[in-house]
């Protein structure tokens, strides 16, 4: 049978590199795209490692352009699930009295509009594959229920955004049978995550790929944890 394809955005580093590492152990034709494929010397050393399965894109999920090109290499290429990994933290300093309104736009341009900007280039790619799966890596930070602390509003604002448009994208795609949800990866430590993190980046990716898995049409519209705990809006 020939093997699953999978396109992960944010490859170079963290949740998307481990995401790279596992899905290519598995297997998969794995497309992972990064900002600079130059200076990404880990997803050099993992595409070494899986000589054939391993596409490195140049690509920005903020650069409309780099999108555009990308697409246009993969024109025609089927993918099973198009997970969208890459997304920024909280900006310093955003508390009342002192909001960075042009860093909170650089996060919702990550973190809501990049997803988008792929779902829209790659949908045609993710409808020809066999399984039309979209996951998009959220926060559980962007739930409005959960939210008992305050503070971290463009990061909150961001994640929050994102889960409305998925939600959004579930709707509007479910006639060509795509399920498309959001997941919460945990306290995971990363760059992002810092160090104090609960779970190593494998472990996270490993609960995650069993979970993404399971998803059925069903699914679409939802909002998970990693321990597949359907998580509230």
């Amino acid at each position: 049978m020939e093997s699953r394809s999978v396109l992960v955005t944010g490859a170079n580093r963290g949740l998307g590199l481990e995401f790279v590492r596992q899905y290519a152990q598995a297997g998969w034709k794995t497309y992972a795209a990064c900002r600079s494929p130059k200076s990404a010397k880990e997803l050099k050393a993992l595409q070494n490692q899986h000589a054939g399965r391993i596409t490195v894109l140049s690509l920005d999920v903020t650069d409309a352009a780099s999108i555009r090109t990308a697409a246009a290499t993969l024109r025609g290429e089927p993918i099973d699930l198009l997970l969208n990994n890459a997304g920024v933290g909280s900006p310093p300093a955003q508390k009342i009295g002192s909001f960075d309104y042009a860093a909170w736009a650089k996060v919702l341009d990550a973190n809501v509009l990049g997803p988008a900007r792929m779902v829209e280039a790659f949908v045609e790619n993710v409808a020809t594959g066999r399984d039309k799966r979209i996951v998009t890596v959220t926060s559980r930070m962007g739930s409005i229920a959960d939210n008992s602390s305050g503070g971290s509003y463009a990061y909150r604002s961001s994640k929050a955004g994102v889960n409305a448009a998925m939600k959004s994208f579930a709707i509007d795609l479910a006639p060509r049978g795509i399920t498309c949800v959001v997941v919460h990866p945990g306290w995971v430590r990363t760059d992002m995550g810092g160090a104090g993190g609960k779970l190593a980046p494998a472990e996270s990716v490993k609960s995650l790929r069993a979970l993404i898995a399971e998803l059925s049409p069903a699914d679409s519209g939802k909002f998970f944890n990693v321990d597949g705990e359907e998580l509230p809006w």
